[in-house]
């Protein structure tokens, strides 16, 4: 654990509630109530996304500690008892220089390892596969491309129907599955308003805007259940598009998507004979 999140844990007392089941297993990377610091990095960008955050809090917890003693002091040294006469100074050269140059410098010391994430997390030169996700109004389209364009739908599932284990408002009927190990391009876009793919554990946000597409990537280190939800507010049921993957070996992966693929044909192959039956029922009315 680095520096700045002992400190977090410290100054705060770790009032951490403990979580569901599901998300204290093996595996499973999900938030828990009350959680204070981040969830455990599932990606190299997360990875960096954390290592950033852990920068800035240390940079946050210095200036605070120096501007907290700064005040103290001159509230003990300049007030009215110990200096009665005040002094008539006007400025301070040097004094006015620092207070200028430290500041920027603090701005540049965050400033550049923030562009250097946001260029990393960009996209990837070398993707193994590529992951369409289309946001609807209110479910998620996931479509694998490289696969002849198989898919399939995400609905998030209701208060009702959660099996015991399952999170609340982060279960899914069908968890979108990606092989670990593997660079992995994600396209967004939407069907019909703005969403937003945000997955915090694997460092994965876009906006899905209608007519545009965009790009970033992952990879993932370790088999498991990762966990996000739409990150920008869509709409009435805005809350239950939550987002699952579920990371497997290459292998299982490659088995998975021929399971897809098989599936996806079937139903294409019927689609025309439903329709033909749909047409005939319409000319007996």
């Amino acid at each position: 654990m680095s520096i700045s999140r002992r400190c977090a844990a410290v100054l705060f007392g770790l009032g951490v509630a403990a979580g569901p089941a599901l998300a204290d297993q093996p595996g499973v990377t999900a938030p828990h109530p009350w959680q204070i610091l981040m969830q455990a990095p599932g990606s190299p960008v997360a990875q960096r996304v954390q290592a950033l955050n852990d920068w800035v809090s240390i940079l946050m917890v210095l200036i605070t500690v120096f501007v907290g003693a700064l005040l103290a002091w001159v509230i003990y040294r300049y007030n009215a008892k110990r200096n009665p006469t005040p002094s008539a100074t006007s400025h301070n050269s040097m004094l006015e220089a620092a207070w200028t140059a430290i500041p920027v410098l603090i701005l540049v010391g965050m400033f550049v390892p923030s562009l250097r994430l946001v260029y990393y997390e960009d996209r990837t030169h070398d993707a193994d596969m590529t992951l369409k996700v289309t946001g609807h109004q209110w479910y998620w389209e996931y479509t694998y491309p490289d696969a002849g364009g198989s898919h399939f739908d995400s609905y998030g599932v209701q208060d009702d129907q959660l099996k015991p284990g399952q999170l609340r408002h982060l279960a899914v009927d069908n968890p979108v599955v990606l092989p670990v190990g593997k660079n992995i391009r994600i396209l967004t876009t939407s069907a019909d308003v703005i969403h937003s793919f945000f997955i915090p554990s694997l460092g994965v946000q876009r906006y899905a805007i209608p007519g545009r597409t965009i790009e970033t990537w992952v990879r993932i280190n370790a088999p498991g259940d990762y966990f996000g939800e739409c990150n920008q507010i869509c709409g009435m049921n805005h809350s239950m598009m939550p987002i699952n993957v579920h990371a497997v070996s290459a292998d299982d992966f490659k088995t998975w998507l021929d399971q897809l693929k098989a599936k996806n044909s079937s139903a294409s192959l019927a689609a025309p004979g439903a329709a033909h039956d749909m047409a005939v029922a319409a000319l007996e009315h």
